[in-house]
């Protein structure tokens, strides 16, 4: 019989809300009213360009700094008047890791076992599940100092997980890591939300909001200007098109003529003709081509990303894809 997890059950309250939330430094306002309601056992992205507030945010509600205005409670505690039960309740990992590098791996699970108050046993059976969990069992006592980056976020992440937390701050957690690294990150995190923890996610990266998250906000000069599923944000921007490609220039000229609504580039010989990037839709153009008797050289089909999302709400061109390149569309040969 399969164990349930934390988050099962219809009235299950949410894991994290806010109403209202403020905050300012002199003259410079950082969050101007957001509200949050993060379902329990989900992992929630906040995105938004450099300076826009995330860190911000997951300061106030991890109880760090203290909000101007507004209210927020994160597993049933507010972080105001009960921030000791929020703390009991949470992890946090920040952009860069919080290991002692002196330390062995092992150490370091076991000192923060000894801050939480976990008992001399206890710790250690914890420390050794961790390290068998996230696969670092073999280098337990290696110095810390010695670990790669994505072995360090690894233990990092482990150590945040030695209370046995039930709500989870991710701020930027792939930040500086190799492709490889980001991927096994990624799998850590779906293992987690897989056995019930909430995961608050704050990121830059595009692709690991797409990946993970099941809902994402957008946080754009203090508020929040857009909120939902990977799919409802994408749906929200237009520019689904598909791309054609010729070689002759007759060939060129006859699909312009089939296509008359379609944006023509006359020096590369492509047409870009709008649909809404459906199967249905692409099947329904070749068989226009094909009637023509018309042949395309290549077809692509672009749909748009996460990245069109992020620029097309925040105007902001500072965020990166996951491969640290400028951001950019999609196209997806067929």
């Amino acid at each position: 019989m399969p164990m349930p997890r934390r988050g099962d059950g219809p009235r299950q309250p949410p894991a994290v809300t806010a109403i209202g939330l403020r905050k300012s430094y002199g003259d410079k306002t950082v969050l101007d009213g957001i509200d949050l309601r993060i379902p329990a056992g989900s992992v929630f992205a906040l995105l938004g360009p450099n300076g826009a507030g995330k860190t911000t945010t997951v300061q106030i509600l991890s109880t760090l700094i203290a909000a101007d205005g507004g209210q927020a409670q994160v597993a049933g505690h507010d972080v105001a008047t009960s921030p000791a039960g929020v703390r009991a309740a949470i992890g946090v990992t920040g952009q860069f890791s919080a290991l002692d590098d002196l330390l062995t791996a092992e150490e370091n699970l076991i000192l923060m076992a000894d801050l939480l108050r976990l008992g001399k046993r206890e710790g250690r059976s914890r420390a050794a599940e961790l390290l068998q969990r996230f696969d670092i069992a073999d280098v337990g006592d290696k110095r810390a100092a010695t670990f790669s980056g994505g072995m360090r976020r690894r233990l990092d992440l482990a150590m945040t997980l030695v209370g046995d937390p039930q709500v989870i701050f991710l701020d930027e957690p792939t930040t500086g890591l190799d492709p490889r690294s980001r991927r096994t990150m990624w799998d850590t995190v779906r293992s987690l939300v897989a056995g019930g923890t909430t995961v608050f996610l704050t990121t830059q990266y595009l692709d690991e909001a797409d990946q993970l998250a099941d809902r994402i906000a957008v946080l754009d000069g203090g508020r929040i200007v857009a909120e939902g599923t990977p799919g409802e944000l994408k749906a929200q921007i237009p520019g689904s098109h598909v791309l054609l490609r010729f070689t002759e220039q007759a060939e060129y000229g006859r699909a312009a003529d089939a296509f008359p609504g379609a944006v023509r580039d006359d020096e590369d010989l492509a047409l870009r003709v709008a649909g809404d990037g459906g199967l249905d839709a692409l099947r329904a153009l070749i068989d226009r081509l094909d009637a023509a008797g018309i042949r395309a050289a290549d077809l692509s089909v672009h749909t748009p990303d996460l990245d069109d999302v992020f620029l097309a709400l925040t105007g902001d061109g500072t965020a990166s894809t996951g491969t640290g390149s400028p951001l950019h569309a999609k196209e997806t040969p067929r």
